[in-house]
Protein backbone atom coordinates (compact mmCIF):
# COMPACT_ATOMS: atom_id res chain seq x y z
CA UNK A 1 0.00 0.00 0.00
CA UNK A 2 1.27 3.41 -0.97
CA UNK A 3 -1.08 5.75 0.94
CA UNK A 4 -0.14 7.91 4.04
CA UNK A 5 -1.46 7.27 7.54
CA UNK A 6 -4.29 9.60 8.64
CA UNK A 7 -3.54 11.89 11.60
CA UNK A 8 -5.26 11.38 14.95
CA UNK A 9 -8.38 13.38 15.84
CA UNK A 10 -7.65 16.79 17.43
CA UNK A 11 -10.77 16.96 19.64
CA UNK A 12 -12.17 14.22 21.85
CA UNK A 13 -15.51 12.56 21.01
CA UNK A 14 -18.67 14.07 22.46
CA UNK A 15 -19.82 12.99 25.89
CA UNK A 16 -22.64 10.83 24.39
CA UNK A 17 -20.12 8.32 23.05
CA UNK A 18 -18.54 6.61 26.05
CA UNK A 19 -15.97 4.65 24.08
CA UNK A 20 -14.47 5.28 20.63
CA UNK A 21 -11.91 3.35 18.62
CA UNK A 22 -8.76 4.93 17.29
CA UNK A 23 -9.10 6.28 13.68
CA UNK A 24 -8.00 3.88 10.91
CA UNK A 25 -5.51 4.94 8.24
CA UNK A 26 -6.75 5.80 4.75
CA UNK A 27 -6.87 3.14 2.11
CA UNK A 28 -4.17 3.17 -0.42
CA UNK A 29 -1.72 5.02 1.91
CA UNK A 30 1.81 3.78 1.52
CA UNK A 31 4.66 4.04 4.04
CA UNK A 32 7.60 6.29 3.52
CA UNK A 33 10.79 5.03 1.99
CA UNK A 34 13.10 3.34 4.41
CA UNK A 35 10.34 2.81 6.94
CA UNK A 36 9.14 -0.63 7.94
CA UNK A 37 5.67 -1.48 6.72
CA UNK A 38 2.97 -1.38 9.36
CA UNK A 39 0.21 -3.76 9.90
CA UNK A 40 -3.13 -2.65 8.67
CA UNK A 41 -5.89 -1.84 11.13
CA UNK A 42 -9.55 -2.47 10.36
CA UNK A 43 -11.72 0.62 10.04
CA UNK A 44 -13.78 1.64 13.10
CA UNK A 45 -17.47 0.72 13.03
CA UNK A 46 -20.19 3.32 12.87
CA UNK A 47 -21.01 5.10 16.10
CA UNK A 48 -24.68 4.08 15.84
CA UNK A 49 -23.95 0.34 16.13
CA UNK A 50 -21.78 0.68 19.33
CA UNK A 51 -20.06 -2.67 18.54
CA UNK A 52 -16.41 -3.22 17.73
CA UNK A 53 -15.55 -6.10 15.36
CA UNK A 54 -12.56 -8.25 16.18
CA UNK A 55 -9.55 -7.36 13.99
CA UNK A 56 -7.39 -9.96 12.27
CA UNK A 57 -4.18 -8.73 14.01
CA UNK A 58 -3.74 -7.01 17.36
CA UNK A 59 -3.54 -3.23 16.97
CA UNK A 60 -0.72 -1.02 18.12
CA UNK A 61 -1.01 0.72 21.51
CA UNK A 62 -2.31 4.15 20.57
CA UNK A 63 -3.81 6.79 22.80
CA UNK A 64 -7.61 6.65 22.80
CA UNK A 65 -9.50 9.92 23.47
CA UNK A 66 -11.94 8.37 25.86
CA UNK A 67 -12.81 9.17 29.47
CA UNK A 68 -12.37 5.60 30.67
CA UNK A 69 -9.54 3.20 29.79
CA UNK A 70 -10.83 0.13 28.04
CA UNK A 71 -8.76 -2.90 26.99
CA UNK A 72 -8.35 -3.42 23.28
CA UNK A 73 -9.54 -6.75 21.88
CA UNK A 74 -6.72 -9.18 21.11
CA UNK A 75 -6.34 -12.56 19.55
CA UNK A 76 -7.06 -15.59 21.58
CA UNK A 77 -4.22 -16.50 23.95
CA UNK A 78 -2.63 -12.99 23.89
CA UNK A 79 -2.26 -10.84 27.03
CA UNK A 80 -4.39 -7.72 27.29
CA UNK A 81 -2.55 -4.40 27.14
CA UNK A 82 -3.97 -1.50 29.27
CA UNK A 83 -4.93 1.62 27.38
CA UNK A 84 -4.16 4.98 29.01
CA UNK A 85 -6.96 7.39 29.85
CA UNK A 86 -8.17 9.82 27.25
CA UNK A 87 -6.06 12.95 26.95
CA UNK A 88 -3.00 11.59 28.88
CA UNK A 89 0.22 10.24 27.32
CA UNK A 90 1.14 6.61 27.73
CA UNK A 91 3.48 6.11 30.74
CA UNK A 92 6.91 4.73 29.86
CA UNK A 93 7.76 1.30 31.07
CA UNK A 94 10.06 1.62 34.17
CA UNK A 95 11.44 -1.00 36.51
CA UNK A 96 9.91 -1.12 39.98
CA UNK A 97 11.89 1.11 42.46
CA UNK A 98 12.45 0.01 46.09
CA UNK A 99 10.40 1.84 48.75
CA UNK A 100 12.34 4.87 50.22
CA UNK A 101 13.34 4.70 53.88
CA UNK A 102 12.28 7.62 56.21
CA UNK A 103 15.32 9.60 57.38
CA UNK A 104 15.45 11.59 60.69
CA UNK A 105 15.68 15.40 60.21
CA UNK A 106 19.17 16.73 60.85
CA UNK A 107 19.74 19.25 63.67
CA UNK A 108 20.55 22.76 62.56
CA UNK A 109 24.06 24.08 63.28
CA UNK A 110 24.48 26.90 65.80
CA UNK A 111 23.95 30.49 64.77
CA UNK A 112 26.69 33.03 64.21
CA UNK A 113 28.59 34.45 67.26
CA UNK A 114 27.51 37.97 68.22
CA UNK A 115 29.18 41.33 68.90
CA UNK A 116 32.65 40.50 67.63
CA UNK A 117 34.96 43.39 68.58
CA UNK A 118 38.61 44.25 69.17
CA UNK A 119 39.38 44.89 72.84
CA UNK A 120 43.07 45.75 72.73
CA UNK A 121 45.86 46.08 70.18
CA UNK A 122 49.58 45.98 70.91
CA UNK A 123 52.69 45.99 68.71
CA UNK A 124 52.60 42.20 68.16
CA UNK A 125 49.14 40.99 69.22
CA UNK A 126 45.49 41.92 69.61
CA UNK A 127 42.60 40.71 71.76
CA UNK A 128 39.10 39.85 70.55
CA UNK A 129 35.84 39.56 72.45
CA UNK A 130 32.42 38.32 71.36
CA UNK A 131 29.16 36.96 72.69
CA UNK A 132 27.70 33.46 72.45
CA UNK A 133 25.29 32.79 69.56
CA UNK A 134 21.58 32.99 70.14
CA UNK A 135 20.97 29.38 68.98
CA UNK A 136 23.34 26.65 70.18
CA UNK A 137 21.33 23.50 69.40
CA UNK A 138 20.27 20.75 71.71
CA UNK A 139 23.74 19.35 72.27
CA UNK A 140 25.22 22.79 73.08
CA UNK A 141 28.48 24.27 71.84
CA UNK A 142 31.73 22.34 71.64
CA UNK A 143 33.69 25.58 71.35
CA UNK A 144 34.92 28.29 69.02
CA UNK A 145 37.51 28.51 66.28
CA UNK A 146 39.29 31.80 65.57
CA UNK A 147 40.80 32.21 62.11
CA UNK A 148 42.97 35.00 60.73
CA UNK A 149 44.07 36.01 57.29
CA UNK A 150 46.49 38.73 56.22
CA UNK A 151 45.10 41.54 54.11
CA UNK A 152 45.48 40.66 50.42
CA UNK A 153 45.65 36.92 51.04
CA UNK A 154 42.95 34.25 51.06
CA UNK A 155 44.84 31.80 53.24
CA UNK A 156 42.84 31.50 56.48
CA UNK A 157 44.68 29.96 59.42
CA UNK A 158 43.19 28.77 62.69
CA UNK A 159 44.65 30.46 65.76
CA UNK A 160 43.60 27.73 68.21
CA UNK A 161 44.34 24.07 67.54
CA UNK A 162 41.74 22.92 70.03
CA UNK A 163 38.24 24.22 70.65
CA UNK A 164 37.66 26.50 73.63
CA UNK A 165 34.50 27.95 75.21
CA UNK A 166 35.89 31.34 76.27
CA UNK A 167 34.49 34.40 74.47
CA UNK A 168 37.83 36.19 74.62
CA UNK A 169 40.94 35.38 72.66
CA UNK A 170 44.37 36.96 72.24
CA UNK A 171 46.09 36.46 68.89
CA UNK A 172 49.88 36.58 69.48
CA UNK A 173 53.06 36.52 67.34
CA UNK A 174 52.07 39.15 64.78
CA UNK A 175 54.20 41.72 63.01
CA UNK A 176 53.81 45.43 63.55
CA UNK A 177 52.09 47.09 60.60
CA UNK A 178 50.17 44.00 59.45
CA UNK A 179 46.50 44.20 58.60
CA UNK A 180 44.70 41.09 59.78
CA UNK A 181 41.21 39.90 58.88
CA UNK A 182 39.48 37.90 61.58
CA UNK A 183 36.53 35.56 61.76
CA UNK A 184 35.08 33.41 64.52
CA UNK A 185 32.86 30.34 64.10
CA UNK A 186 30.93 28.32 66.65
CA UNK A 187 31.22 24.54 66.52
CA UNK A 188 28.79 21.92 67.82
CA UNK A 189 27.96 18.29 67.14
CA UNK A 190 25.43 19.36 64.49
CA UNK A 191 27.89 21.43 62.48
CA UNK A 192 29.65 24.76 62.19
CA UNK A 193 27.99 28.15 62.31
CA UNK A 194 28.34 30.94 59.80
CA UNK A 195 31.46 32.99 60.62
CA UNK A 196 31.33 36.28 62.49
CA UNK A 197 33.76 38.71 60.83
CA UNK A 198 35.07 42.21 61.38
CA UNK A 199 34.17 44.78 58.75
CA UNK A 200 37.70 46.21 58.72
CA UNK A 201 41.04 44.48 59.16
CA UNK A 202 42.94 44.99 62.43
CA UNK A 203 46.05 47.13 62.09
CA UNK A 204 48.82 45.80 64.34
CA UNK A 205 50.52 48.77 65.91
CA UNK A 206 51.40 50.07 69.34
CA UNK A 207 48.83 52.50 70.79
CA UNK A 208 50.64 55.00 72.97
CA UNK A 209 48.99 55.87 76.30
CA UNK A 210 50.36 58.24 78.91
CA UNK A 211 51.07 56.71 82.34
CA UNK A 212 48.28 57.20 84.91
CA UNK A 213 48.03 55.93 88.50
CA UNK A 214 44.49 55.01 89.58
CA UNK A 215 44.82 55.62 93.33
CA UNK A 216 41.85 54.08 95.20
CA UNK A 217 39.70 56.53 97.13
CA UNK A 218 40.44 55.09 100.59
CA UNK A 219 44.19 55.43 99.98
CA UNK A 220 44.00 59.13 99.21
CA UNK A 221 43.86 59.75 102.98
CA UNK A 222 46.15 58.42 105.70
CA UNK A 223 46.06 54.61 105.73
CA UNK A 224 46.03 53.54 109.42
CA UNK A 225 46.94 50.04 110.61
CA UNK A 226 47.72 48.61 114.07
CA UNK A 227 51.08 47.21 115.05
CA UNK A 228 51.29 43.55 113.96
CA UNK A 229 48.63 43.85 111.23
CA UNK A 230 49.41 42.99 107.62
CA UNK A 231 49.52 45.78 105.02
CA UNK A 232 48.34 44.59 101.61
CA UNK A 233 47.64 47.37 99.10
CA UNK A 234 46.97 47.07 95.37
CA UNK A 235 47.22 50.21 93.22
CA UNK A 236 46.18 49.94 89.54
CA UNK A 237 47.78 52.00 86.78
CA UNK A 238 47.70 52.30 82.99
CA UNK A 239 50.05 53.20 80.17
CA UNK A 240 51.41 51.92 76.85
CA UNK A 241 53.94 50.62 76.17
CA UNK A 242 54.47 48.77 79.45
CA UNK A 243 55.47 51.44 82.01
CA UNK A 244 58.26 51.14 84.55
CA UNK A 245 57.15 51.20 88.21
CA UNK A 246 59.31 52.28 91.15
CA UNK A 247 58.74 52.80 94.91
CA UNK A 248 60.67 55.00 97.33
CA UNK A 249 60.45 56.39 100.87
CA UNK A 250 62.08 59.71 101.63
CA UNK A 251 63.93 59.51 98.34
CA UNK A 252 65.50 56.16 99.26
CA UNK A 253 64.72 52.67 97.90
CA UNK A 254 62.52 50.46 100.05
CA UNK A 255 63.87 47.84 102.44
CA UNK A 256 63.16 44.60 100.58
CA UNK A 257 63.59 42.57 103.78
CA UNK A 258 60.43 44.15 105.23
CA UNK A 259 58.44 45.34 102.20
CA UNK A 260 57.51 43.18 99.23
CA UNK A 261 56.59 44.80 95.91
CA UNK A 262 54.96 42.81 93.08
CA UNK A 263 54.15 44.54 89.80
CA UNK A 264 52.05 43.25 86.91
CA UNK A 265 51.07 44.83 83.60
CA UNK A 266 48.08 46.55 85.21
CA UNK A 267 48.82 47.08 88.93
CA UNK A 268 51.43 47.09 91.67
CA UNK A 269 51.04 45.44 95.09
CA UNK A 270 52.61 46.81 98.32
CA UNK A 271 52.84 44.16 101.06
CA UNK A 272 54.13 44.11 104.67
CA UNK A 273 53.59 40.90 106.63
CA UNK A 274 53.68 42.46 110.14
CA UNK A 275 53.61 46.24 110.35
CA UNK A 276 55.76 48.08 112.87
CA UNK A 277 55.68 51.70 113.92
CA UNK A 278 58.87 52.25 111.94
CA UNK A 279 56.93 51.43 108.76
CA UNK A 280 54.93 54.64 109.15
CA UNK A 281 55.63 57.39 106.64
CA UNK A 282 54.99 58.58 103.12
CA UNK A 283 55.80 56.26 100.24
CA UNK A 284 56.14 57.58 96.68
CA UNK A 285 54.96 55.54 93.68
CA UNK A 286 56.30 56.54 90.24
CA UNK A 287 55.06 55.17 86.89
CA UNK A 288 57.01 56.41 83.87
CA UNK A 289 57.18 55.70 80.12
CA UNK A 290 60.10 57.23 78.27
CA UNK A 291 59.92 60.90 79.31
CA UNK A 292 56.38 60.88 80.75
CA UNK A 293 55.62 59.89 84.34
CA UNK A 294 52.92 59.99 87.01
CA UNK A 295 53.45 60.06 90.78
CA UNK A 296 51.29 59.25 93.80
CA UNK A 297 51.93 59.35 97.55
CA UNK A 298 50.82 56.64 99.97
CA UNK A 299 50.69 57.81 103.62
CA UNK A 300 50.83 54.89 106.10
CA UNK A 301 50.41 55.30 109.87
CA UNK A 302 51.03 52.29 112.13
CA UNK A 303 49.59 52.87 115.59
CA UNK A 304 49.24 51.11 118.97
CA UNK A 305 47.60 51.91 122.34
CA UNK A 306 49.19 54.83 124.25
CA UNK A 307 51.03 54.74 127.55
CA UNK A 308 49.41 55.78 130.86
CA UNK A 309 49.22 59.43 131.96
CA UNK A 310 51.98 60.77 134.17
CA UNK A 311 52.16 62.61 137.50
CA UNK A 312 48.58 61.97 138.67
CA UNK A 313 48.04 64.00 141.85
CA UNK A 314 45.22 64.48 144.36
CA UNK A 315 45.15 68.27 144.52
CA UNK A 316 42.36 69.06 146.99
CA UNK A 317 39.52 67.51 148.98
CA UNK A 318 36.61 69.60 150.27
CA UNK A 319 33.11 68.70 151.25
CA UNK A 320 31.90 66.02 148.80
CA UNK A 321 34.46 67.00 146.10
CA UNK A 322 37.95 65.99 144.95
CA UNK A 323 40.27 67.76 142.45
CA UNK A 324 42.76 65.75 140.31
CA UNK A 325 45.60 66.76 137.96
CA UNK A 326 47.97 64.83 135.62
CA UNK A 327 50.22 65.24 132.55
CA UNK A 328 49.95 63.58 129.07
CA UNK A 329 51.58 60.17 128.54
CA UNK A 330 55.17 59.91 127.40
CA UNK A 331 54.15 57.59 124.51
CA UNK A 332 50.98 58.49 122.57
CA UNK A 333 51.07 55.27 120.51
CA UNK A 334 51.92 57.20 117.31
CA UNK A 335 48.40 58.71 117.31
CA UNK A 336 46.65 61.72 118.76
CA UNK A 337 45.32 61.40 122.32
CA UNK A 338 41.52 61.53 122.09
CA UNK A 339 40.92 61.94 125.85
CA UNK A 340 41.20 60.39 129.29
CA UNK A 341 39.00 58.08 131.35
CA UNK A 342 38.80 58.78 135.11
CA UNK A 343 37.67 56.08 137.57
CA UNK A 344 37.09 55.96 141.33
CA UNK A 345 37.06 53.12 143.87
CA UNK A 346 35.76 53.25 147.46
CA UNK A 347 37.60 51.36 150.17
CA UNK A 348 34.56 49.33 151.25
CA UNK A 349 33.73 47.66 147.89
CA UNK A 350 37.10 47.85 146.13
CA UNK A 351 35.38 48.08 142.71
CA UNK A 352 36.29 50.66 140.08
CA UNK A 353 33.59 52.88 138.58
CA UNK A 354 33.98 55.29 135.65
CA UNK A 355 33.12 58.87 136.56
CA UNK A 356 34.40 60.67 133.40
CA UNK A 357 34.88 59.48 129.80
CA UNK A 358 36.81 61.24 127.05
CA UNK A 359 37.93 64.00 129.36
CA UNK A 360 39.92 66.26 127.03
CA UNK A 361 41.70 68.23 129.78
CA UNK A 362 44.49 67.10 132.12
CA UNK A 363 42.52 68.03 135.26
CA UNK A 364 39.05 67.37 136.63
CA UNK A 365 36.79 67.72 139.65
CA UNK A 366 34.84 64.74 140.97
CA UNK A 367 31.70 65.52 142.99
CA UNK A 368 28.85 63.75 144.80
CA UNK A 369 31.15 61.61 146.95
CA UNK A 370 29.66 59.89 150.01
CA UNK A 371 30.47 61.16 153.48
CA UNK A 372 32.51 58.73 155.49
CA UNK A 373 34.00 56.82 152.51
CA UNK A 374 37.65 56.70 151.50
CA UNK A 375 38.30 56.88 147.72
CA UNK A 376 41.17 56.01 145.35
CA UNK A 377 41.47 57.35 141.77
CA UNK A 378 43.09 56.24 138.49
CA UNK A 379 43.24 57.64 134.92
CA UNK A 380 43.60 55.91 131.49
CA UNK A 381 44.72 57.66 128.30
CA UNK A 382 42.92 56.91 125.00
CA UNK A 383 43.78 57.20 121.28
CA UNK A 384 42.37 55.75 118.03
CA UNK A 385 43.41 52.24 119.12
CA UNK A 386 41.63 52.45 122.47
CA UNK A 387 42.62 52.75 126.12
CA UNK A 388 46.13 52.45 127.43
CA UNK A 389 47.11 49.03 128.72
CA UNK A 390 47.70 50.39 132.23
CA UNK A 391 46.44 53.35 134.23
CA UNK A 392 48.04 56.03 136.39
CA UNK A 393 46.93 55.62 140.03
CA UNK A 394 46.92 58.55 142.48
CA UNK A 395 49.32 58.02 145.32
CA UNK A 396 47.01 59.46 147.99
CA UNK A 397 43.43 58.69 148.99
CA UNK A 398 40.55 61.04 149.68
CA UNK A 399 38.63 60.62 152.94
CA UNK A 400 35.29 62.41 152.95
CA UNK A 401 34.79 63.49 156.62
CA UNK A 402 31.72 64.79 158.38
CA UNK A 403 31.91 68.51 159.04
CA UNK A 404 30.79 69.77 162.53
CA UNK A 405 28.32 72.63 162.18
CA UNK A 406 26.42 74.60 164.90
CA UNK A 407 23.12 76.18 164.11
CA UNK A 408 23.01 79.84 165.01
CA UNK A 409 19.65 81.49 164.45
CA UNK A 410 19.67 84.86 162.87
CA UNK A 411 19.34 87.73 165.31
CA UNK A 412 16.38 89.90 164.46
CA UNK A 413 16.20 93.34 166.13
CA UNK A 414 13.12 93.67 168.34
CA UNK A 415 10.64 96.40 167.46
CA UNK A 416 8.55 98.31 170.00
CA UNK A 417 5.00 97.16 169.33
CA UNK A 418 3.38 98.92 172.36
CA UNK A 419 0.40 101.00 171.27
CA UNK A 420 -2.60 102.52 173.10
CA UNK A 421 -6.09 101.51 172.00
CA UNK A 422 -7.40 103.13 168.85
CA UNK A 423 -10.69 102.48 167.09
CA UNK A 424 -10.25 101.98 163.38
CA UNK A 425 -13.99 101.55 162.70
CA UNK A 426 -16.49 103.44 164.92
CA UNK A 427 -20.06 102.50 165.86
CA UNK A 428 -22.89 103.74 163.67
CA UNK A 429 -26.43 104.78 164.64
CA UNK A 430 -29.05 102.15 163.99
CA UNK A 431 -32.82 101.82 163.96
CA UNK A 432 -34.40 98.45 164.61
CA UNK A 433 -37.85 96.95 164.97
CA UNK A 434 -39.20 95.72 168.25
CA UNK A 435 -38.77 91.98 168.72
CA UNK A 436 -36.02 91.59 166.03
CA UNK A 437 -32.43 91.03 167.26
CA UNK A 438 -29.80 93.54 166.11
CA UNK A 439 -25.97 93.88 166.16
CA UNK A 440 -23.58 96.77 166.82
CA UNK A 441 -20.06 96.57 165.26
CA UNK A 442 -16.73 98.42 165.61
CA UNK A 443 -12.98 97.59 165.32
CA UNK A 444 -10.04 98.51 167.53
CA UNK A 445 -6.31 97.99 167.72
CA UNK A 446 -3.69 98.31 170.39
CA UNK A 447 -0.88 96.41 172.15
CA UNK A 448 -1.21 94.87 174.62
CA UNK A 449 -4.66 93.79 173.54
CA UNK A 450 -7.15 96.21 175.11
CA UNK A 451 -10.06 95.20 177.35
CA UNK A 452 -13.50 95.92 175.83
CA UNK A 453 -16.32 97.37 177.99
CA UNK A 454 -19.89 98.02 176.68
CA UNK A 455 -22.09 100.72 178.27
CA UNK A 456 -25.74 101.73 177.82
CA UNK A 457 -26.60 105.26 178.74
CA UNK A 458 -23.25 105.43 180.60
CA UNK A 459 -24.13 102.30 182.56
CA UNK A 460 -21.86 99.25 182.16
CA UNK A 461 -23.57 96.25 180.72
CA UNK A 462 -22.68 93.31 182.87
CA UNK A 463 -23.70 89.69 182.68
CA UNK A 464 -27.13 90.20 181.17
CA UNK A 465 -28.46 87.39 178.99
CA UNK A 466 -30.14 89.94 176.76
CA UNK A 467 -26.71 91.09 175.52
CA UNK A 468 -23.92 89.00 173.99
CA UNK A 469 -20.49 90.73 173.56
CA UNK A 470 -17.70 89.20 171.32
CA UNK A 471 -14.23 90.24 170.05
CA UNK A 472 -12.32 88.53 167.23
CA UNK A 473 -9.13 89.84 165.55
CA UNK A 474 -9.88 93.34 166.80
CA UNK A 475 -13.55 93.32 165.63
CA UNK A 476 -15.99 94.02 168.50
CA UNK A 477 -19.68 93.12 168.30
CA UNK A 478 -22.66 93.45 170.61
CA UNK A 479 -25.85 91.45 169.97
CA UNK A 480 -29.13 92.82 171.45
CA UNK A 481 -31.65 90.01 171.54
CA UNK A 482 -35.30 90.93 170.79
CA UNK A 483 -35.07 94.55 171.82
CA UNK A 484 -38.03 96.37 173.32
CA UNK A 485 -38.89 100.06 173.65
CA UNK A 486 -36.79 100.32 176.80
CA UNK A 487 -33.64 98.97 174.97
CA UNK A 488 -33.22 102.14 172.91
CA UNK A 489 -30.59 104.72 173.92
CA UNK A 490 -26.89 105.53 173.59
CA UNK A 491 -24.49 102.56 173.49
CA UNK A 492 -20.74 103.05 174.14
CA UNK A 493 -17.74 100.72 173.43
CA UNK A 494 -14.67 101.48 175.56
CA UNK A 495 -11.19 99.92 174.98
CA UNK A 496 -8.63 100.05 177.82
CA UNK A 497 -4.97 98.86 178.06
CA UNK A 498 -1.95 100.03 180.16
CA UNK A 499 -1.11 102.74 177.62
CA UNK A 500 -4.54 104.36 177.59
CA UNK A 501 -8.16 104.02 176.61
CA UNK A 502 -10.54 104.98 173.79
CA UNK A 503 -14.31 104.88 173.26
CA UNK A 504 -16.95 105.23 170.55
CA UNK A 505 -20.74 105.45 170.84
CA UNK A 506 -23.91 105.31 168.78
CA UNK A 507 -27.68 105.74 169.20
CA UNK A 508 -30.16 102.84 168.87
CA UNK A 509 -33.82 103.51 168.17
CA UNK A 510 -36.46 100.76 168.65
CA UNK A 511 -39.73 101.20 166.74
CA UNK A 512 -42.92 99.34 167.31
CA UNK A 513 -44.43 97.06 164.68
CA UNK A 514 -46.74 98.92 162.30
Amino acid sequence: MTGKTAPAAKKPAPAAAKKKAAPAPREGAAPKEGAAPKEEVAPAPAAATGETPAPEHPPEQLPAPTDESAPMPTEAGAEATPVPAEGSPAPPAEPEAPEPKLEKPKEEPPSCPLSLAVEEVSENSFTLTWKAPEQMGRAGLDGYVVEICKDGSSDWKAVNQELFLSTRCTVPDLSSGDKIHVRVVAVSASGTSAPATLEQPVLIREILQLPKIRMPRHLRETYIRRVGDAVNIMIPFQGKPQPEVSWSKGGQPLDSSRINIRTTARDTIFYIRQAQRGDSGKYELTVHINGAEDKATLDIQVVEPPGPPQNLKLVDVWGFNVALEWTPPADNGNAEIKGYRVQKSDKKSGKWFTVLERCTRTSCTISDLIIGNTYSFRVFSENICGLSDSAAVASGVAHIEKTKTTYQPEKIPQRDMMEPPKFTQPLTDRTTTRGYSTHLFCSVRGFPQPKIIWLKNQMEIREDPKYIALIDQGVCSLEIRKPGPFDGGVYTCKAVNPLGEASVDCRLDVKGES
